[in-house]
């Protein structure tokens, strides 16, 4: 298994990777941390087990199990905390397996830039979105074109708010909003209507004429700014949804199943059974790809960035 090789190339890659993490810096000076014990410690994190790490490095189970004593002692430190439940890795542990993930990403980009004779977009992005915007539009996006990058990966992560890129846990959001934050950069993707929809089953078992009567879907207090609350509440101000929802896409399930009606954006209608009972009803948004101005100079963000503007439509 090539994890378990150990030339020089190896070697000094991970040494200089292995040099930046503060907690090395106090661990055993006799100790030269290599690439196999890497391995192993990805592996035990992974495996979460000596049988399940002994599979994946393709050795037996005590080959590990004195592998993982000697790296302990050479270190000083405790590595994992031995239960019934298995192996359970400390901070250090869960530190060294993400250098060892790093270093293993970045040698499945050199080789698949051999077997392509050309230079590869490599790393990890991390998106966040809707649950509604992932389903909809960046799942379709994401399958036309990231067979092309196989060297690059994402982190998916579904949010409703921009928490996530205020905090650095995210490189690229996709969001809805009419205002996105300053402190952001990024690009407009397109207007978003809003009209009031209802199943085929539910419009012909109920009268729709009379919006008063009928049973409301909308968003929990989750999304207390969503345009379809704000729309609800000017226009229908006495109106108490029968359902609340902290999703937009579980709210356009309930619809689908005929449990009433619901102001929902163009995109999430897609084929099916649900038929509009309004116009468009002026309360616009639009959909946003954005990201901070310091991952502007990272080139697997940029790639990612450039794919999304142009894969990602709903027209």
């Amino acid at each position: 298994m090539g994890l378990w090789r150990g030339d020089g190339h190896y070697r000094l890659a991970f040494t200089q990777s292995i040099l930046a993490l503060p907690q090395l810096i106090s661990a055993s000076a006799q100790y030269q941390l290599d690439y196999p014990d890497l391995a192993l410690v990805l592996a035990l994190v992974r495996g979460g087990s000596l049988a399940r790490a002994a599979a994946l490095l393709k050795v037996d189970v005590s080959t590990v199990f004195r592998a993982v004593r000697r790296l302990e002692a050479g270190l000083g430190q405790q590595l994992f905390d031995k239960s019934r439940a298995g192996y359970l890795p400390t901070s250090l542990a869960l530190t060294l397996a993400q250098q060892a993930e790093a270093a293993e990403q970045a040698l499945e980009a050199a080789r698949v830039g051999v077997a392509q004779g050309g230079e590869v977009i490599s790393g990890t992005v991390r998106l966040t979105c809707t649950d509604s915007v992932l389903q909809s539009l960046l799942l379709p996006a994401l399958a036309r074109f990231m067979p092309n990058y196989p060297a690059l990966v994402i982190e998916l992560c579904t949010s409703n708010d921009f928490a996530n890129l205020n905090r650095r846990d995210a490189d690229i959001a996709v969001r809805l909003t009419a205002t996105p934050p300053e402190h952001l950069v990024g690009r407009c993707l397109g207007a978003v209507s809003y009209r009031l929809y209802a199943s085929s089953e539910y419009r012909q078992r109920v009268d729709c004429s009379d919006l008063a009567q009928v049973a409301w879907i909308a968003p929990d207090d989750f999304l207390p700014d969503h345009p379809s609350v704000a729309w609800r509440r000017q226009q229908w101000p006495g109106v108490q949804p029968a359902y609340r929802c902290n999703s937009m896409l579980t709210v356009a399930e309930l619809v689908r199943a005929g449990l009433g009606v619901a102001a929902l954006p163009d995109f999430l209608i897609g084929e099916g059974s649900l038929v509009p009972l309004s116009e468009p009803l002026g309360q616009e948004t639009a959909l946003w790809l954005l990201t901070r101005p310091d991952c502007r100079a990272l080139r697997s963000v940029v790639t990612l960035f450039d794919e999304l503007a142009r894969h990602l439509h709903w027209a």
